[in-house]
């Protein structure tokens, strides 16, 4: 199954796509990147923008294009700071519903704590050594996670973000000191109330490594390796020590823009943002005594596809088990109604077994054998709403069922094949029969007469028959049944009981026999023997 993560964040907007699998793995097939400023000057105003929101609407409908191209089929995408803290917030989200038809949702702080954790967590070793400190700068919050023995022990969402400290504090370039010094007492201030929560928990904050993830801290990282003379290689896990981030911070700080896009390894698209940034990476780490500062380049973005992972793991077991979507879309419609039973795959399978010897003989078309198949696996999805006339509850629950990939009138023929597999065959005073074209009819006609043998040649729900050969000799059918060392005498008796209407289609005489290795021997069940069925 391929999904898309979107984070739609207070400075840049993300996409990653990727390939995933049950077992808790994804292989990421593409990423795409944005730097919307969501965040600039809303934070401060409390509004978003008209060009902010005609902004981000082009970005996301530009990964929507790209989204399709690479064949996604679900798409999990979260708004933080800036969209939750916008009086508007809900409009814009409106608005990416409309324009470009996807659901974006307004994730709490702590909920982001939560989803950076998890994508931490799967790409670093959080188990061995001392505690760690998983810090997030982003453009309107910062994410602080305190984990110890791989577990997160406290999370907080501090409003600390780099855009959010650039609108209110840094009025000119390089900052004034004034203006230097009413940003670390915000910070000093927010970083306090964290500490003070953290000590009420009494829970220890000794000395952690700080791990750092996101695009402003992955940054200033890169920076410092730069500035100590480091090859920069592969970023992940890549340290620095917490006293170069000082050093690094009294630089960019000195510094105008134009200087500053000038220090290797800055982006330059960050130039402005990394003052902020960089003061506030330094107060956490002088905060919390950190030593050391370790780049994780997974975050945000990849814990939403963990989260999505473990929530739908049966259904990407279903999407990598059946390559058909159309397929997918009824085995989960089935599992979603409660029927997880191995009756309904076996009475497609001796459907689909009886149209390929007996749909020439019948005049059906060939692709309402999939209509077959998929009537067959769904036929008792009616047990959801009651046992009792279950077959009519059956074709309400298909008819409304939202199958993908499918045109209404085949969705339509499927629910009626479904809704007369037991009880009354079809005829025209029903409303919903007499509703189908007179082609439809023929071929309902016929397919629920096949549905009716085959669920027969499954009573027992216990998978005696294993295949079915028809014999045809004049106005004979001969259906020799392979059932192994299996007793079928109750699964031949309720076939024959459902077999009139395939029997008068045929215009022929049914025999159902069972095929045994050394010779055939004529099972067929006393019916006194019996008591009448009376399920399905």
């Amino acid at each position: 199954m391929r999904v898309a993560a979107v984070d739609v964040g207070s400075n840049s907007i993300h996409m990653v796509v990727a390939e995933v699998e049950a077992v808790g793995r994804f292989r990421v097939l593409d990423r795409a990147k944005d730097m919307v400023r969501l965040g600039g000057g809303t934070l401060r105003e409390g509004a978003l923008s008209d060009e902010a929101m005609d902004n981000g609407i082009h970005t996301l409908a530009k990964f929507r294009t790209l989204a399709d191209r690479l064949g996604v089929s679900r798409v999990q995408a979260v708004a933080t700071s800036a969209v939750r803290e916008a009086a508007n917030g809900g409009l814009f989200i409106r608005r990416v519903k409309r324009e470009v038809g996807w659901r974006v949702k307004v994730i709490q702080g702590i909920e982001e704590a939560r989803l950076i954790y998890l994508g931490v967590r799967h790409a670093m070793d959080l188990v061995a050594g001392s505690p760690a400190l998983i810090v997030d700068i982003g453009g309107g919050s910062v994410e602080l996670i305190l984990v110890e023995d791989g577990e997160a022990l406290w999370l907080d969402s501090l409003k600390l973000g780099v855009a959010r400290l650039t609108d209110q504090f840094i009025k000119k370039d390089p900052p004034r000191p004034g203006d230097l010094e009413s940003l670390f007492r915000a910070i000093d201030r927010e970083i306090g109330s964290a500490k003070k929560d953290l000590a009420r928990r009494k829970i220890d904050d000794r000395a952690p490594s700080i791990i750092g993830t996101s695009g402003t801290m992955l940054n200033l990282i890169t920076m410092a390796a730069h500035r100590r003379g480091e090859p920069i290689g592969q970023l992940q896990n890549l340290s620095v020590d917490a006293g170069e981030l000082t050093k690094l911070r009294k630089l960019v700080t000195r510094s105008d823009r134009a200087a500053r896009v000038k220090i290797k390894g800055l982006d330059s698209k960050r130039a402005d943002l990394i003052v902020a940034g960089a003061c506030v990476a330094e107060r956490i780490a002088r905060a919390f005594s950190a030593e050391t500062v370790t780049a994780c380049t997974w975050a945000l973005r990849e814990g939403v596809l963990l989260d999505f992972i473990e929530r739908h793991q049966r259904g990407i077991e279903e999407s990598e088990l059946y390559q058909n979507p159309r397929l997918r879309s009824v085995v989960r419609l089935a599992r979603h109604l409660g029927e997880t039973s191995r009756h309904g795959t076996q009475v497609a399978k001796l459907s689909t077994q009886l149209f390929d010897q007996l749909g020439n003989e019948l005049g059906l078309p060939e692709e309402s054998r999939e209509w077959l198949q998929y009537a067959a696996q769904l036929h008792d999805v009616g047990h959801h709403i009651a046992h009792k006339n279950h077959q009519k509850h059956s074709h309400y629950l298909i008819a409304n069922g939202d199958l993908l990939g499918f045109e209404a009138g085949e969705v339509e023929t499927i629910a009626l094949v479904a809704r007369y597999h037991r009880k009354a065959t079809p005829k025209s005073s029903d409303p919903e029969f007499a509703a189908a074209p007179a082609e439809t009819q023929e071929i309902v006609r016929s397919l629920s007469a096949l549905l009716r043998v085959a669920d027969g040649l499954d009573r027992s729900h216990a998978g005696v028959v294993s295949e079915i050969t028809v014999e045809r000799s004049r106005d004979r059918f001969t259906f020799w049944l392979d059932t192994g060392d299996n007793d079928a005498a109750l699964e031949i008796w309720e076939a024959e009981q459902r077999s009139k209407a395939l029997r008068q289609l045929l215009d022929g005489e049914l025999e159902f026999r069972v095929r045994n290795d050394s010779d055939t021997t004529d099972v067929r069940a006393e019916e006194s023997a019996l008591e009448p069925a009376t399920g399905r």
